[in-house]
C-alpha cells in the first residue's frame, strides 16, 4: 500500500483500463450468488499486504454467503475495516478510519460497521467501550468466520467481541476476493513470528510462527495463475523463516522451486525476508530460475552490534556485509531493499553513524526509514536513555538524504536502457501517462515507471526505454516491435 495508505476497494469494481473486469477467477460463482441477499460491503484495507490477504479473505466469504463488494461506502449495508495495530501511528489511522465510517453510518440506520484485524488483538475490550459505533469485533485468528457472525442475530447494548479464536493457521485455500489488479496477487505463507525483536509485538498480536502446508501453497498459486497473475509476491512476517517450524519439512527454497515450475507467472517476489536466513540453497533456487526475481527484501534495522544485540536481532555488523556479498555474487545485479530504525533506546551519535556509514557502504536499491515508536507489552519500550523525539527525526532526515543520493544515481545510469516494464494502468497523475515498474520495483513501496510514449497492455511485461530519472522513479517510451534493438541496451529488471 502505497506509504501506508489505506486499500480501498474502488479498482475492483471499475475494471481496468484495457476495459476487462478485475475478476480473478478463484472466488466461487460471486457473479452468481452476489444478488441472493442484495446487501453491498464496503472495504478498507489498512497496513500491509499480508494484512490484505486477510480482507481478501473476509470478502471472499463474504460473496459467497451473497455480499456484493463495492466501491462505495455511501451504498453499502456493511462498512468493514482491517486494522493495522502494532504501532501508534498505526493504531491512530486505524482509529481516524473507523471514526469517519461511523461518521457515514450515523446517517443510515440498519449499516453494520465491523473493525478486524491486529488493533482488535491488541486492544479488544477497550475498543469495545470507546468505540460504541462499531456493530462488531474481530481479532486476527476470528476474522475468516465473519460471514456466519454477521448471520447471527444482533445483541443489544455493547458490541461483541470476538477474539478466542485458537491460532488461524490457513491450512487450506481460502475463497479470495482479489483487492488488487488481475496482475497481480499476494501470497501468505505463513503466519505469526518465531523472532523475539524487544521492539516488536507482532508475536504477541499474531502468536507463534505457522507456515502454511506445501501443498495447499502450490493449489493456491496454481489457482492465481490459471486467474492470470502473472507477479506473484511472498509475504509473511518473516518469509525465509518458512518451513522452520515444521522440522524435517520443506523451507523456503523448495517452495520457490515448486512455485517457479508453475505455468503464467513471469515474475516471483518475495518480500520480508531475514538478514541471517538468506541461505546458499536459497540463493541457488533463485539464480537458477528466470521467474523469481532477483529482488530481496532483508530489513535490517540497524547497523551497529551493540544496538542489534539490544534489538534482538542475532546478527550483526558484519554478518550483513558477509550477507551482501554472497546475494551480490550468486545474484549479480540484485535489487537489495531494506528498512531501518533510528532513535531505538540508547541509539548514540557513534551507534548512529555506524549506520550510516553502513548506509552508504552498500548502497541499497531501496531503503525504508522508521522513527522508534515505544509499544507497551515490548521490552524496550522500558528502556533507556531515551533518544529525543526532535533528535530521531534528524538521523531519520540524514538517512534519507543519503539514500537519495544512493537512488538518484541509480536511476540516471539507467537512462537510455531497455527495461522489462510491468504495464499496471493509466497514472494517477494524468490520464496521458501510463504507470509500470520494473521487477526491481515491488509495488506501492519502491518507485515506478511512468509510461509517456507507445502502446500498453495493461498487465504485460514489455520493452521500456527509459528516458528521464526523476527523485525515485523513471520516464519511458514503449518499444513498439522491430525497435528494441535500435540503441540502449537490454537489461534484466
Amino acid at each position: 500500500m502505497r506509504n501506508g495508505s489505506q486499500v480501498q476497494l474502488e479498482n475492483r469494481i471499475k475494471g481496468d483500463p484495457a476495459g476487462r473486469p478485475y475478476s480473478a477467477g478463484y472466488v466461487l460463482n460471486t457473479e452468481k450468488r452476489k444478488t441472493e441477499n442484495g446487501k453491498r460491503v464496503y472495504a478498507v484495507s489498512l497496513g500491509c499486504p499480508k494484512n490484505l490477504v486477510d480482507t481478501e479473505i473476509m470478502l471472499g466469504g463474504l460473496t459467497r454467503a451473497g455480499w456484493e463488494v463495492t466501491g462505495e461506502p455511501a451504498a453499502a449495508d456493511l462498512l468493514l475495516v482491517n486494522t493495522c495495530g502494532f504501532i501508534e501511528p498505526a493504531c491512530k489511522e486505524a482509529v481516524d478510519t473507523i471514526l469517519d465510517l461511523a461518521r457515514l453510518k450515523a446517517d443510515r440506520p440498519g449499516v453494520r460497521l465491523v473493525v478486524a484485524g491486529c488493533l482488535v488483538q491488541r486492544y479488544g475490550p477497550e475498543l469495545t467501550q470507546d468505540l460504541p459505533e462499531v456493530d462488531l469485533f474481530i481479532g486476527v485468528n476470528d476474522f475468516p468466520a465473519l460471514a456466519e457472525l454477521l448471520a447471527r442475530p444482533q445483541a443489544e447494548g455493547a458490541a461483541p467481541l470476538v477474539h478466542q479464536a485458537p491460532p488461524y493457521a490457513y491450512a487450506g485455500v481460502e475463497a479470495r476476493y482479489p483487492a488488487t489488479p488481475r496482475h497481480l496477487a499476494y501470497l501468505k505463507i505463513a503466519e505469526g513470528c518465531g523472532h523475539g525483536c524487544t521492539f516488536c509485538l507482532i508475536p504477541q498480536i499474531r502468536g507463534k510462527l505457522r507456515s502454511r502446508p506445501l501443498d495447499t501453497l502450490v493449489q493456491e498459486a496454481g489457482n492465481l495463475a490459471a486467474a492470470g497473475v502473472k507477479e506473484l509476491i511472498l509475504v509473511a512476517q518473516d518469509t525465509t523463516a518458512y518451513g522452520r517450524d515444521k522440522p524435517g519439512g520443506p523451507g523456503i527454497a523448495v517452495l520457490l522451486r515448486e512455485l517457479a515450475a508453475i505455468d503464467g507467472f513471469r515474475w516471483i517476489r518475495l518480500l520480508y525476508g531475514h538478514p541471517a536466513r538468506i541461505t546458499p540453497e536459497l540463493l541457488a533456487v533463485m539464480a537458477a530460475n528466470p521467474r523469481i526475481l532477483p529482488y530481496l527484501d532483508i530489513p535490517i534495522q540497524h547497523a551497529h552490534d551493540e544496538v542489534l544485540r539490544r534489538m534482538g536481532r542475532g546478527y550483526g555488523r558484519q554478518d550483513i556485509l558477509d550477507t551482501v556479498r554472497r546475494i551480490r555474487e550468486a545474484l549479480p545485479g540484485a535489487t537489495l531493499r531494506t528498512t531501518v530504525m533510528a532513535g531505538f533506546p540508547g541509539e548514540t551519535e557513534a551507534h548512529f553513524q555506524t549506520l550510516a556509514d553502513l548506509i552508504t557502504e552498500v548502497g541499497f536499491d531501496h531503503l525504508g526509514v522508521f522513527l522508534y515508536s515505544p509499544e507497551a507489552g515490548t521490552k524496550a519500550a522500558a528502556w533507556g536513555p531515551k533518544v529525543p523525539r526532535r533528535e530521531a527525526r534528524r538521523r531519520a532526515r540524514l538517512l534519507k538524504a543519503i539514500q537519495a543520493k544512493i537512488v538518484r544515481a541509480r536511476l540516471k545510469a539507467l537512462v537510455g536502457t531497455i527495461q522489462e516494464v510491468l504495464v499496471e494502468g493509466v497514472s494517477p497523475e494524468s490520464d496521458y501517462l501510463l504507470t509500470g515498474r520494473m521487477g526491481s520495483q515491488a509495488p506501492d513501496i519502491d518507485g515506478q515507471v511512468y509510461i509517456t510514449a507507445g502502446t500498453g497492455q495493461v498487465g504485460e511485461i514489455q520493452p521500456v526505454r527509459l528516458t528521464r530519472a526523476l527523485p525515485y522513479d523513471l520516464l519511458g517510451e514503449i518499444v513498439e516491435a522491430g525497435e528494441k534493438g535500435k540503441g540502449g541496451k537490454g537489461e534484466k529488471g
